[in-house]
């Protein structure tokens, strides 16, 4: 359902909970009145986002897959401040099947920009690990400053720590006739 829909169905429900108690039905007003809440809720929270966050918690990422994908048209069935982290939970599922293809969703989450900090960071410490995978150490360092930056509350410490010491493994590789030997 689109969110004009979602947000046409609220004011009408509203509409009716205030109607409700103008005329005296204070009872069923109010049942209506938490009913149009819930209504206007989901236009800014779009429920398929909030129980696929919830199974990727909970390690089912096949469960949150399923519950993204009846999100057909992001644009039209999310608020636009929900794009980006539409963007994130895509990737984030992707990475668990094919790291490097999860790039674009990363890239795109952070283009379209996300509230909050923590997030942020999360989608360039993905960054960090994909471009590590492809060898590619000045942007995977630039990636994980940023990260730093945004990890505010500290929630990724412990994720940076081991990036940086991954980070410093591959300095100490040297190519040795076609090979890598490891010091």
């Amino acid at each position: 359902m689109s969110n004009i829909v979602r947000l046409i169905i609220a004011c009408v429900v509203l509409g009716a909970a205030v109607a409700l108690c103008a005329f005296g039905f204070w009872g069923w007003g109010i049942l209506v009145l938490f009913l149009g809440g819930f209504v206007l809720l989901s236009y800014f929270f779009n429920e398929n986002m909030i129980l696929a966050q919830w199974f990727l918690r909970k390690e089912n990422p096949d469960k949150a897959e399923q519950w993204l994908l009846k999100v057909t048209d992001y644009e039209k069935q999310l608020n636009k401040s929900q794009h980006g982290y539409y963007n994130l939970l895509i990737g984030l599922i992707e990475t668990r099947k094919a790291p490097l293809k999860a790039e674009k969703y990363f890239k795109k989450a952070l283009s379209l920009g996300m509230k909050m900090s923590h997030n942020t960071a999360l989608a360039k410490l993905s960054l960090a690990g994909i471009s590590m995978a492809k060898r590619n150490k000045r942007e995977a360092q630039m990636y994980l400053q940023e990260a730093t930056k945004d990890d505010k509350n500290k929630l990724l410490t412990e994720q940076i720590k081991m990036m940086k010491s991954q980070m410093a493994q591959m300095d100490k590789q040297q190519v040795v006739r076609g090979g890598y030997r490891q010091f």
